[in-house]
């Protein structure tokens, strides 16, 4: 009789821990469908996080500036290829870059330039053509990148083309962002021979609580790519040093 119950019994458990190592097998794969894996986890968590942020680079002086470079042909070309481009070393350059590029060379800071979403074109007919439509327009060109930190900035040496007599309009833009209130503005201009056609008291006019040098640089388009000295000499004057 014992012999039968132990039977039965062991019988029992037999199907008792059959069920249960189901049931936990049934579990474990649950879990392996439900859960990301790690790799996804931390993906999806850097994913969600917002970037961070630029960090101070402890300048007092931003040199921006807005230059486009035209298509011209630089096979050959060591110094200058054309009236809007300096080639130095097989690198070619706008003028009003080429500019800022020497100067911040000489007294140091943050180089800046002034990009917008729309690219212009950058074979000279279209290219004054779109300058012009966009002045009659009174447009304001979404720009593509922006000054982290602008408020650390003591100076701000500005540099642009005179277009048609006026700021290029993605030089609005930039100008009408920013809180220059307190700040000293140094203009430099890259022309045709207009010089600054008025654009400084432009400036004044936008940001009044700004202060803007009187000590600014205006070159000829033709002369930029020998002005490096007469450039240095200029930055020098500003008697700033980052």
């Amino acid at each position: 009789m014992r012999r039968c119950i132990a039977v039965i019994f062991a019988a029992v458990l037999m199907v008792v821990l059959a069920a249960c190592g189901q049931k936990e097998e049934s579990n474990s794969v649950e879990s392996v469908i439900s859960a990301p894996s790690e790799e996804t986890a931390i993906t999806e968590s850097d994913s969600q996080s917002s970037p961070p942020e630029s960090e101070d680079t402890g300048s007092h002086i931003l040199i921006a500036y807005f230059s486009v470079p035209e298509n011209v042909d630089i096979s050959g070309v060591d110094a200058v290829a054309g009236a809007s481009v300096v080639v130095r070393n097989s690198e070619k350059m706008g003028n009003t870059e080429y500019v800022a590029k020497v100067i911040q060379q000489t007294v140091g800071g943050d180089l800046f330039r002034i990009e917008t979403v729309e690219e212009y074109p950058l074979d000279h007919d279209p290219l004054v053509d779109q300058a012009a439509d966009e002045q009659d327009e009174k447009k304001r060109p979404e720009l593509l990148n922006h000054v982290e930190n602008f408020e650390q900035y003591e100076t701000i040496i500005l540099g642009f083309p005179n277009w048609w007599a006026d700021l290029p309009m993605p030089v609005y833009t930039f100008l009408e962002e920013y809180d220059f209130s307190g700040k000293t503005i140094i203009p430099f201009v890259t022309h045709g021979g207009s010089g600054f056609s008025g654009t400084v008291r432009t400036i004044s006019d936008i940001q009044p609580q700004a202060e803007v040098s009187d000590n600014t640089l205006s070159l000829s388009r033709n002369a930029v790519a020998g002005s490096a000295e007469d450039v240095i000499a200029w930055a020098e004057s500003l008697g700033i040093k980052n």
